[in-house]
Parts: structure tokens; sequence; C-alpha cells
């Protein structure tokens, strides 16, 4: 063994996030590429994960898990008290984390957490450790907020709530394109304050390594890195499944006690013929918007498979309309997502366009229609639409109700329309350069290198402890 490859095993990385499905995903993610590039990746992360689990994991595809108390209990409902859970978190988390690096056998040479953690890089910065954050959403997010916190730009207001935005490297949005974080309309106080930490303190974080890739967003990337923001893409941060390689094990904190059939029932259905629906580990559906979906499966008449997630303890609803339309589909309450995008049954994927269930259908090559909800959904559809082209995007009514006939236009429209072809032929060039990136010598592993290489040569002979 050579020196340089005893030198990165002497490195020891510690991730930090919470346990929320969206944070932890991409995070192991890196975490597994950097253990491939021999350094040594500990895992830490909010008790709360535990709550799903028998047992704790000790070790996850060769990165290692830790826990710490965020103050509440592990049973305390975080996503119905959101401000609450976020202020405690806040005030319990930089104690217990740093406690917990303090009694570490491990002496770290760097610390990486994700955005709504900020204060990480005060823990960092308080045992002298260099800090780096994982941008969890597209770069074109990152570039939005950076203008609108740091006053750079001008944003809607209460006395022009609508007007457009144009900003270096991106195209014109309209006020309903821009994340609603951005938006007079916006009521989430913590998480807005949260973003608001993240972009005046970012003179405390050396590196920003994000789960995109150059060749995705290249424009706002370039235009980014030439203002003096380095932003360096080292994604896609997605499962080894839908690279074509063996299963992953990691963090899954919504799965279904019971195995789902989906792979089973996807075997059986045409190439290309399946309409995907799922709308994430966080959103639960109304009973209409359940009912409007039913009704536009039902006009289409093609095979779908619909993920519909239920309140801990429930089991999926009994509607009629949905027992109209069973024989034509499968409705599950949890399904292996990646496996199933993978698979070349699914000829559509319509999506709330999180930005982990997105990247995941740009991997798989699978076009999508978008029906985004709110913080980076609607931002992440016009991606798709207007900037990706691999995909549409559903019409939603003044209430922002979305109508059975608009569900069935739009599942007509990329399956068989005439954009179809073309959208199809953009998701899959867009797959293989996602599998480039990530290839030796790609962009997202130049950047990966770089970023080791700068931990080993700059972290790897100071004592932080």
């Amino acid at each position: 063994m050579n020196s340089s490859c005893e030198q990165k095993q002497n490195i020891n990385v510690l991730l930090v996030t919470l346990s929320a499905q969206g944070h932890l995903n991409p995070i192991l993610k890196l975490g597994k590429i950097l253990v491939n590039k021999g350094l040594h990746v500990t895992l830490a992360t909010t008790n709360s994960a535990l709550k799903n689990m028998s047992s704790a994991p000790k070790c996850i595809g060769g990165v290692y898990h830790e826990f710490f108390s965020d103050g509440l209990p592990i049973d305390y409902d975080r996503e119905a008290n959101m401000d609450y859970y976020m202020d405690t978190l806040s005030k319990f988390g930089p104690v217990n984390l740093l406690a917990l690096i303090k009694s570490h056998p491990r002496k770290f040479a760097c610390v990486v957490h994700t955005p709504v953690v900020t204060w990480v890089s005060d823990v960092a910065a308080e045992i002298n450790i260099p800090n780096a954050m994982l941008w969890i959403q597209p770069c074109t997010l990152y570039q939005i907020y950076h203008r609108y916190y740091n006053g750079l730009d001008e944003f809607p207001t209460d006395t022009n709530p609508n007007m457009n935005v144009k900003l270096p490297g991106l195209p014109v949005f309209h006020a309903d394109e821009l994340p609603s974080f951005v938006l007079p309309s916006n009521r989430f106080r913590s998480l807005d304050s949260i973003l608001k930490q993240v972009f005046h303190n970012m003179h405390k974080v050396k590196w920003v390594l994000g789960n995109s890739f150059m060749e995705l967003e290249k424009d706002v990337i370039m235009s980014l890195n030439n203002g003096g923001c380095v932003f360096w893409p080292v994604g896609p941060l997605v499962p080894a499944t839908l690279m074509g390689k063996e299963v992953d094990v990691g963090f899954d904190l919504f799965k279904s006690n019971e195995d789902s059939n989906c792979m089973e029932w996807l075997n059986k259905q045409k190439p290309s013929s399946v309409v995907y629906i799922s709308f994430g580990t966080f959103l639960f559906l109304t009973e209409k918007d359940i009912k409007n979906i039913a009704s536009g499966l039902k006009t289409t008449k093609r095979p779908f498979l619909w993920v519909i997630r239920v309140p801990e303890n429930q089991e999926l609803p009994k509607h009629g309309f949905l027992e109209e339309i069973k024989e034509q589909g499968l409705i599950v309450s949890w399904c292996p997502q990646t496996q199933v995008l993978s698979h070349p049954a699914v000829g559509c994927f319509l999506s709330h366009c999180g930005w982990n269930s997105l990247l995941e259908s740009v991997v798989a090559g699978v076009p999508v229609i978008a029906c985004p909800q709110w913080t980076d959904q609607p931002t992440n559809a016009k991606l798709v639409t207007d900037v990706w082209g691999v995909g549409v995007k559903v019409k939603k009514s003044l209430d922002g109700v979305v109508s059975g006939e608009e569900v069935g236009r739009c599942v007509e429209e990329v399956m068989s329309g005439l954009k179809s072809e073309v959208i199809r032929k953009n998701a899959l060039e867009l797959k293989a350069a996602a599998r480039v990136a990530l290839r030796d010598g790609g962009s997202s592993d130049n950047n990966i290198r770089m970023f080791v290489d700068e931990v080993v040569s700059s972290c790897s002979c100071t004592e932080h402890k």
C-alpha cells in the first residue's frame, strides 16, 4: 500500500444531518462515495431515526453511524410541530453533537452537514475542524436563495406579488415558479429563518458540495462560480440501483411493515406502459386529490402504480372511486422507488417534484408529470418543463385543485402526445449524462477528488481535540 492510500485511510470525516428521508439519502450516498475514495466516514443523525428501527445500524455501505438527541422524545410528532422542533433542535443539537465529537474515539478532519442544521458550522469552528456543506437541492435553488437572502435582486412583495424574476444563469421565473420561502405568502417562520442563517453565514463554510451535476445545471453553476460563489456539484447522489449496480442498503424511515408486491406486478406489464404516481414521504393527499387523480387515471385506461402514503398506524383508504380502478393498476402504501423507476415497464412519473425524487427520475431516464406543492418543488417543475424538456406540468385551478381531466391530459401528453418522443429523447440524454458525470474522470468525480485531496492536504496533520 502506498503512502497516499495510508494517509487517506487515516482521514476521518463526520457527516451530520437530521433524520429526514430527503436529507439522509443524499448525505449517506456521499458518505459511501468518500469511503470508496479511501476515507473513513461516520454519519451522525438525530435519534428520532431510531423510532422505526428495531436496532440501530452500526455501519451501512462502509459508513459508520452515530446518533445524538435533538432534545425531544423519540415519539414526538416533529412534522406536526415543525417550528417548535426546529427551535428545540437548534438549542440542544449543538450541545449534544459537540459532546458526541469530543467523546468519539476518532479525531475528525472535516465535518460535512446539510443546510437545515446550519449550526454545525459553529460546532466545527469551536473545535477547529474545517466545514463543508452538502446542498441537497438543485444549484438553481442555491442561486435563488443566495440572491434573495443577500438582497442582490428584486423579488415579489406584498405590493407586487406577481412580478417576474430574472437571475444570472437562470431563465425568467414567474412568481408561482419560485420557491415558496421567497414569496410574501410564506408562513413557515423557522425554515425561512434557517435559510437566512445559511446564506448570511456562508463565510463559515470552506466547501459547498451540491447534489447535482454540471451537465444538468451548467449555466447556473458557471454563473455562481464566476460570481465568486464556489459550488462543486458532486451528484447525482442517488442509490446504486439506479446506476444498474447492486441493491443499496440504507435508511428507510417510511418502509411498510408488509412487503410490497409491486415489482412482481410490474414484471407483468408491457414496456413503458405504466404511470407511476408518488408524492414523496412528507405529503398526505386529501380525499379530493385522491378522487381527482383516480378519475384522471380511469380515463386514460393505462396501467398505473400508485403510492398513497397514509398516516402512521392507518390503512390505505377504501374509497369507492379507488375500487372502480383497482383492476386497472396497483395501489400500495410503500414501494422501493428506485427499483420501480429503473423498471422497463414504467413510462412516466407523476411526482410532487421533490429534488430527490426528481433526480432519481432523471438518472432513470423517466419522463415526469410535475405536480408541485411548495418549497423547491415549483422551481424544480420549471426545470422539468422549460429547461430540460423532460416532462409537463399539471395546471391547477385558482383554488389549487388539479382536476381529473387535467391529470388525464398530462398522462396522454407525456405517454403518446405530439411532444412525447422529444420528451423521452431528452430524458434518455440526461440519463446518459448522469452516468458519465460520476465515472472516473467525469465532472462530478473530478469535484469529489478535488474535495478529498483538499481535505487530506489541509486537515490530515492537524489535531482537532
